[in-house]
């Protein structure tokens, strides 16, 4: 569960998973791991054009759950709780969004082709956590901050793949 914690908060990660956005950090933690209180902001190609966002981690329980919430962006609100617990199979990832657009009716119809592009983020970015967290993987993410526990293996069915416009929605 701490090295799938602790891959969550790994802005290295991240940029890879988000390779095809051609993200970047440029601003607060741009590498290593991002923790309470501090914030990131990323830049990256999302529907077409060049967008900023910056979040900050303001909820933090170590090794079970944080969040981070936009603070500076596209939407007019965003926050992203993630959940960790250990399962008979490993280690369970739960990722609970909430957002809402800018620009009124005209953001609330783009809402859904927002909620697409998010799920697919997710899912990309909780693959690479699973095959980091199973591999040896984890090693270049995570180890110039600490070694992580050794035995991990997460749970095959991550809750990204499951979700539903109440879990998703805004």
């Amino acid at each position: 569960m701490e090295r799938c914690f602790r891959l969550a908060t790994s802005i290295d990660l991240h940029l890879v998973s988000a390779a095809q956005t051609r993200e970047t950090a440029i601003g607060g933690v741009t590498s290593g791991e991002i923790g309470e209180g501090q914030s990131v902001v990323w830049r990256g190609r999302h529907f077409g054009r060049w967008v900023t966002h910056t979040s900050k981690v303001d909820g933090w329980r170590p090794f079970s759950y944080f969040r981070d919430v936009m603070t500076e962006g596209w939407f007019a609100r965003f926050e992203h709780e993630h959940h960790f617990a250990v399962m008979d199979d490993g280690t369970r990832m739960r990722d609970e969004i909430r957002f809402s657009a800018r620009h009124g009716w005209m953001g609330r119809m783009l809402e859904k082709m927002v909620r697409r592009h998010l799920i697919g983020m997710l899912r990309r970015r909780n693959a690479l956590i699973k095959r980091a967290a199973e591999t040896e993987e984890w090693h270049k993410y995570l180890e110039r901050s600490g070694a992580a526990p050794s035995s991990v293996r997460v749970a095959k069915e991550s809750r990204a793949h499951r979700w539903d416009k109440s879990v998703v929605g805004g």
